[in-house]
């Protein structure tokens, strides 16, 4: 984060990968990360590094916060509806998995995976630090303030992340159609025929977010509720694909370029 600024005044564009300016309330995010932050004079130049959002501001940006793994899931998959003001954007729930590469190399015993192996546990319920990044995001898409219950699990696989989406529906649209026409284009959002569930090795190795809509149906009655499954690998999609892609963006190079690669199955 020190070096930044020295970059900057030489000249260079930066895109970086840490959460350092991804959150532009520097007093929230010295609260989250436990810290003063090194740089804030720099933050209100960063521009968050979602392509699907920010493509405009991304060509034109000095300084790209790219974005974290779970906000990147989680965001794609309720972006839809909050632009559309279609659901209650004061309880929207995210349960979302990730696997143990979610957490780096550093070496912790329960991260291990003979530790991880045949297990799946919750962590960070209290509260997780991708929380304000995925609030501030989806408050951008509304024009307000949402609620969100984000609760992060480790799962029993290296990589991986699937968000399942929960949302209050406050009014009837096709969503299947809404999600389609929003996409449209975008070459790394792959929204799936109704009726689809979309699993991590679909995407692994890939820059790709994979995504299904869900209309439960609640006895004879039709539920209130909508289903949206997000998946994407973390460690593409959710960190340096994503990081590749704003660079294209940036230098103004075919948006996927060195990202076709297929994913890798099984």
């Amino acid at each position: 984060m020190t070096e930044t600024r020295a970059l900057l005044d030489a000249g260079a564009r930066i895109i970086d990968l840490s959460a350092d300016f991804r959150i532009r309330d520097i007093a929230e995010w010295e609260r989250w990360y436990g810290m003063k932050h090194a740089s804030p004079e720099l933050v209100d130049q960063a521009v968050y590094g979602l392509c699907e959002v920010n493509r405009a501001s991304i060509r034109e940006a000095r300084l790209i916060a790219n974005p974290g793994c779970y906000p990147t899931a989680v965001q794609l998959g309720f972006l839809p509806l909050v632009e559309a003001g279609v659901v209650d954007l004061d309880h929207l729930i995210a349960d979302a998995k990730s696997g143990v590469s979610g957490a780096g190399r550093k070496a912790e015993l329960h991260l291990a995976f003979s530790e991880a192996s045949d297990n799946f546990m919750a962590y960070g319920v209290p509260g997780h630090r991708h929380w304000p990044e995925i609030r501030q995001g989806l408050a951008q898409a509304a024009g307000r303030e949402i609620g969100l219950v984000f609760t992060a699990h480790l799962t029993p696989m290296i990589r991986g992340i699937h968000a399942t989406l929960y949302a209050r529906v406050s009014a009837e649209r096709d969503f299947q159609a809404l999600y389609q026409q929003r996409y449209a284009g975008e070459p790394f959002v792959d929204v799936m025929p109704a009726g689809s569930h979309p699993d991590t090795r679909s995407v692994r190795a890939a820059n790709l977010c994979r995504i299904a809509v869900h209309r439960p149906r609640e006895t004879a009655a039709r539920s209130d509720t909508l289903v949206v499954l997000s998946v994407i690998d973390n460690l593409v999609k959710g960190a340096s694909g994503q990081a590749v892609q704003n660079m294209n963006i940036m230098f103004g190079l075919p948006e996927s370029m060195g990202l076709e690669q297929i994913p890798i199955v099984p």
